[in-house]
């Protein structure tokens, strides 16, 4: 996935600046001052091939800007203009969508979807009639999409795929901690459930009160947050009392990576910790107050 972003005005950011990731995983980075595109893994290392692409799309960027500029009548001040581009390889190996998104000062001004395996296209270019495209230059953006834009950015992602494998194909289970303290500022507790150090980012943490789901509404947290390793964490937190910690059972329970493994850790009504894992495929690490 591509991330562009273009400014008209004066700011002591670039111009021009362009960050392509591999799932979560930053891999190459360009802007209108260095003119290079640069490597994660070598600093050093610059890719003329991609350079040249990123280049392009610079040019495309700044062209529509004054078209956007020039049709919203806002000539002087700030403006952005965003992209987001990219594709999707699937876990069979075949190509999935491809997808463009554009923004102008916030407002959607493109959206674009290619499904490859059912041939068939998805638009919404209003800057293009904004600019009075005819239908031949329409066809011929068409032509880019499909025949040049998609092949490349495939070609570009299982490139980085086959460098960066290790990397963004690990999985790491979760550490999960269920904890509680008092607050300072009343007389309650918080109960928190704490998953953290997995890979990938996807997870699933409920909290549990005598066996039901507690509402959205009474949680705080939820967030997936990264670490400082390439890891993620989620935290949850559940403000109660201290008769409601002796009234009732709660629990927080984990599922990661879709598989059949879960894990459960529990607070019981006699306010001791109690805790079961069970676990079908993998191992999920667990580490109790």
């Amino acid at each position: 996935m591509v991330f562009a972003t273009y400014i008209a005005g004066q700011t002591q950011f670039p111009e021009f600046t362009l960050v392509l990731m591999l799932d979560d995983v930053q891999v190459m980075y360009y802007d209108s001052v260095s003119l290079k595109a640069v490597h994660r893994s070598q600093s050093n290392s610059s890719d003329d091939n991609g350079a040249g692409i990123f280049s392009d799309i610079y040019d495309i960027m700044k062209d529509r800007t004054f078209y956007l500029k020039d049709h919203q009548n806002c000539t002087k001040g700030l403006h952005v203009y965003q992209k987001r581009v990219g594709c999707e390889l699937l876990d069979n190996d075949q190509p999935g969508l491809f997808l463009s998104w554009d923004a102008f000062n916030g407002q959607n001004t493109e959206a674009f979807t290619f499904d490859v395996a059912k041939r068939t296209m998805q638009i919404n270019l209003p800057w293009m009639r904004i600019k009075g495209m005819g239908q031949m230059e329409w066809l011929h953006v068409k032509f880019l999409y499909e025949h040049v834009y998609h092949p490349v950015c495939m070609k570009t992602l299982r490139a980085f795929l086959e460098k960066e494998k290790n990397t963004v194909m690990r999985k790491l289970k979760p550490k999960v901690r269920l904890f509680r303290k008092p607050l300072t500022d009343s007389q309650g507790l918080q109960i928190s459930c704490l998953a953290t150090g997995f890979y990938p980012r996807h997870i699933n943490l409920t909290l549990f009160r005598d066996g039901q789901p507690v509402d959205d509404d009474q949680i705080t947290g939820g967030e997936i947050l990264p670490n400082g390793d390439g890891t993620y964490q989620m935290r949850k937190s559940l403000v109660i009392s201290e008769e409601e910690l002796h009234n009732a059972y709660y629990k927080c329970t984990a599922n990661y990576l879709n598989l059949d493994n879960k894990l459960d850790i529990a607070f019981g009504k006699e306010n001791y910790v109690l805790w079961s894992v069970t676990i079908v495929t993998g191992g999920i690490v667990c580490v109790l107050n």
